[in-house]
């Protein structure tokens, strides 16, 4: 008795139902068709190739996957990308300056050793941005700082590189 090989035909498509979204993605316009479960994240990742933009623990924990949505931080692994339909988002990708020149927090994390890994750095950045660009009186005691980067986790450094690069860039930037 022969055994018949069976073979499971793998779709070309998700069988989710899908929208169209338009938004601002690192000052560019983009439109896509996207499936209404899709991530943030994923979509950011997947569809514009913006790997700078990580996925730790895709349960809005770690930080890892922070970018800026209209100016505030928030978790792109807990965000439909069709919630960011009409938004303005911003990933690391947009930090640095036009000419490859880094931004002053960029520099402060490298003058300062405030990374090691690096996972968790875009996250940390972009969160720290965000308190940056506030209008909420920016407070730089340790106790301060640690309260700003309170929903990025980092497995490797200790934080105390961390907060010392949040005063030095605070300084550059001429902030609190």
């Amino acid at each position: 008795m022969s055994r018949a090989k069976i073979r499971t035909k793998l779709p070309t498509k998700s069988a989710d139902s899908t929208v169209d979204i338009e938004l601002t993605v690192n000052g560019e316009q983009v439109s896509a068709e996207v499936s209404t479960r899709m991530l943030l994240s994923d979509f950011l990742r997947h569809e514009l190739g913006l790997t700078g933009t990580h996925v730790g623990c895709e349960h809005g924990v770690c930080g890892a996957c922070t970018v800026l949505i209209d100016g505030v931080a928030g978790r792109s692994c807990l965000t439909f990308a069709a919630q960011a339909a009409g938004c303005e988002v911003r990933t690391i990708e947009s930090v640095a300056n036009k000419d490859g020149t880094l931004h002053p927090l960029q520099e402060a994390f490298r003058d300062c050793h405030g990374l090691q890994c690096g996972y968790c750095t875009p996250g940390m950045i972009m969160n720290i941005l965000s308190s940056f660009n506030s209008s909420a009186p920016l407070d730089l005691s340790d106790e301060g700082i640690r309260d700003i980067i309170s929903g990025n986790l980092c497995r490797c450094t200790g934080y105390q590189n961390i907060i010392a690069a949040v005063r030095q860039a605070a300084k550059a930037m001429s902030l609190g």
